[in-house]
């Protein structure tokens, strides 16, 4: 992808990132991420907490040094999925969410995933990302399915109904394979 330019990522700053974190999460596009009438310190606050947390991590994604999307890293023995499926070893809960813009480029969203997938996949402890979209939010699918990822069934969380999903390094080694 690197038609598209060079992508980074660093940890989370939450006092310096919130006011940029918070513009993008209640940007009307991040309905999915749930803080659409979040305040600035909802923002600071939540991400605080999330640094604070020995099992999730944020970060922010650079594109060409750039701030352009969120990530978040989770394992899910501990986070977002307990009780809801049994975990295996080497799996790692991700979300992840691009930058709004005034001017789309063509593949972006696909090469943030991809950028995501391979940082997950660089630490060799991890065997298996898993994901909990939206039922609803079929952009997001079409992009989980485009990276390599096998929707399992939908799930109930507190605060939607997901569709549950795995990609093992195997998965994500064809799929990025195939769209060379």
């Amino acid at each position: 992808m690197s038609t598209i330019g060079t992508f980074t990522i660093r940890p989370l700053d939450p006092e310096k990132d919130a006011e940029l974190l918070h513009r993008w999460v209640t940007h009307p596009k991040a309905a999915f991420w749930m803080m659409q009438d979040a305040r600035l310190e909802d923002v600071e606050r939540e991400y605080m907490r999330i640094a604070a947390h020995e099992h999730h991590h944020a970060y922010l994604g650079l594109h060409d040094g750039e701030p352009a999307f969120l990530m978040e890293k989770y394992d899910p023995r501990y986070v977002e999925l307990v009780g809801l499926y049994e975990p295996e070893p080497g799996d790692v809960g991700m979300h992840f969410l691009v930058a709004p813009t005034d001017r789309p480029v063509h593949g972006f969203t696909r090469a943030v995933i991809t950028a995501v997938m391979e940082e997950l996949f660089a630490d060799p402890a991890t065997r298996r990302v898993v994901v909990e979209p939206d039922v609803g939010n079929k952009a997001v699918h079409a992009l989980n399915e485009a990276v390599g990822f096998e929707p399992e069934r939908e799930i109930d969380k507190p605060e939607k109904r997901a569709l549950l999903s795995f990609c093992t390094r195997e998965q994500f080694e064809a799929a990025r394979g195939a769209s060379i």
